[in-house]
C-alpha cells in the first residue's frame, strides 16, 4: 500500500494511524501481468490528493472501499488496497460484470458467431418456445434492445413490483425461461414512449436482459460463458484468476456477479479506452468497441447508456468530461475517460448500501480527478 499500512506508537500503548502525506507515495508494484508502472510525481500528479484519499479512508466516513487502481497513458500510477483487501483478492463486482458481456457479444461477432446486434434473441432458444405472453413484437427483439436495456419486455429492477424485477427471476430455477416468458411493458401515461425518447429507446434496468445476452452468446459459440470469457478475453489480457457464476441451471450469469482482481479489471477498462487493443494486440475490434462506447439511451437524467457501459460526467480542471464505466452495486466502477487517457478502478462492498454508489463517485470526481497532472 503506498500509505496507510504506517503506524506510530503513541502514550498509553496506544497504536494511531500516522496521517497520510505526499512523500509517503510509492509507485505501484511491477509484477509479470503486463502492467507498466509509472512514479506519478514524474508525471507530475498531485500527490496530496492521494495523501488525501488515504486519509479519508482511514478515518471511518467511508465504508466498504476495498481498492484504487488508476491508470494513465496506459501505465499504472497508483495503487492502494484497505479493509483488508489485497492485489489478489477476487472483487465481487456485481453488475459491473454486465459490460464484461457486452465485450463478450463483440467477441463472439468479431468471429462471426452472432451476425451482429441485430440478431433476433428468440432466434437462439427454439427449444424454450412457445414462451408465455407470445407476441410478435417479442419475437423481434434483437441483441441490441438487451444490450441497451430497452427492450419491450415488462422487467425493471428498480421496480419491486415489475414481473421481470431481478429478485423474482433469481427464486425460479430457469432462469432464461423466467425471462423469454416476460410480457411486453406497457407505458402509463407519465412514462416515455421510445419514439419520444433520447435516442429513441425507452430504458429500463433489467438484469434478466443481460443475462440473456449471456445465454445468447453461449448458444452461439456454443461453450459455456466462463469457458469463452477465458479463451476469447481474459487470456489476451493475461487474466490468470476469475471467478464466474451460474444459474440454477448452469448457464453463465452474464448479468452480475463476476470476481476480478483490482488490476486485471483495470486492463478491462484499459482495453475499452484502447479501442480493444492490450499491449498492440487486438483483441475486441475497435468497430465494436466504438458501438459498445455510443449513447443508446439516456438512463438518467444525468447518464446515458451505450451497450451495458454507463456514461456520466465529471469535471476535471473545471471543464465537464465523458466518462464511461462499468458499475455495480456496492459502489463497484471501472470508470474510463477518454480526454484524459484515464482508466480508474473503484472497489468496494458496501453492497445494498445507499451511499454506496455516491461514496465511489466522490473518490473518483474529488481526488483521482483531482490529482490529475
Amino acid at each position: 500500500m503506498p500509505f496507510a499500512s504506517r503506524r506510530l506508537p503513541l502514550a498509553l500503548g496506544l497504536i494511531l494511524p500516522m496521517l497520510a502525506t505526499a512523500s509517503d507515495y510509492q509507485p505501484p508494484a511491477t509484477h509479470a501481468d503486463g502492467w507498466q508502472v509509472t512514479d506519478a510525481r514524474a508525471a507530475h500528479w498531485d500527490l496530496t490528493r492521494f495523501a488525501a484519499l488515504e486519509a479519508k479512508l482511514t478515518d471511518g466516513s467511508t465504508k466498504g472501499i476495498t481498492s484504487v487502481v488508476v491508470a494513465q497513458r496506459g501505465k499504472l500510477v497508483y495503487e492502494g488496497y484497505f479493509n483488508g483487501s489485497d492485489a489478489e483478492h477476487l472483487n465481487d463486482v456485481r453488475s459491473a460484470s454486465k459490460s464484461v458481456t457486452a465485450l463478450l457479444v463483440g467477441a463472439a461477432i468479431d468471429r462471426g458467431l452472432i451476425p451482429g446486434v441485430q440478431a433476433r434473441v428468440y432466434d437462439y432458444f427454439p427449444d424454450k418456445q412457445p414462451v408465455e405472453h407470445a407476441d410478435a413484437r417479442k419475437q423481434a427483439i434483437t441483441l441490441e434492445d438487451l444490450l441497451t436495456m430497452s427492450s419491450l419486455w415488462e422487467c425493471d429492477d428498480e421496480n419491486q413490483f415489475s414481473t421481470g424485477n431481478e429478485e423474482r427471476m433469481y427464486v425460479s430455477e430457469d432462469w432464461l425461461q423466467f425471462a423469454l416468458d416476460l410480457p411486453i411493458k406497457g407505458f402509463a401515461p407519465w412514462m416515455s414512449k421510445p419514439k419520444d425518447s433520447p435516442y429513441g429507446r425507452s430504458f429500463s434496468y433489467c438484469t434478466a436482459g443481460a443475462f440473456t445476452a449471456g445465454a445468447v452468446v453461449e448458444r452461439a459459440t456454443h461453450k459455456g460463458l466462463a469457458a469463452f470469457a477465458s479463451e476469447a478475453l481474459e487470456k489476451p489480457l493475461g487474466i490468470t484468476a476469475v471467478q464466474w457464476n451460474t444459474s440454477p441451471l448452469g448457464i453463465g450469469m452474464g448479468g452480475g456477479g463476476t470476481r476480478y482482481r483490482s488490476r486485471d479489471l483495470a486492463k478491462l477498462g484499459q482495453l475499452a479506452l484502447d479501442g480493444g487493443r492490450w499491449q498492440g494486440h487486438q483483441v475486441i475490434s475497435t468497430a465494436y468497441i466504438t458501438q459498445m462506447l455510443s449513447p443508446h439511451a439516456q438512463a438518467r437524467d444525468d447518464a446515458d447508456y451505450g451497450y451495458l457501459w454507463w456514461r456520466f460526467r465529471f469535471p476535471v480542471h473545471g471543464v465537464d468530461q465523458m466518462a464511461w464505466a462499468m458499475s455495480g452495486n456496492g459502489g463497484n466502477y471501472v470508470f474510463v475517460m477518454p480526454s484524459q487517457q484515464l482508466v480508474a478502478v473503484i472497489t468496494s462492498t458496501a453492497f445494498n448500501q445507499r451511499n454506496a454508489h455516491p461514496q465511489s463517485q466522490e473518490i473518483f470526481r474529488e481526488y483521482v480527478l483531482k490529482a490529475l497532472p
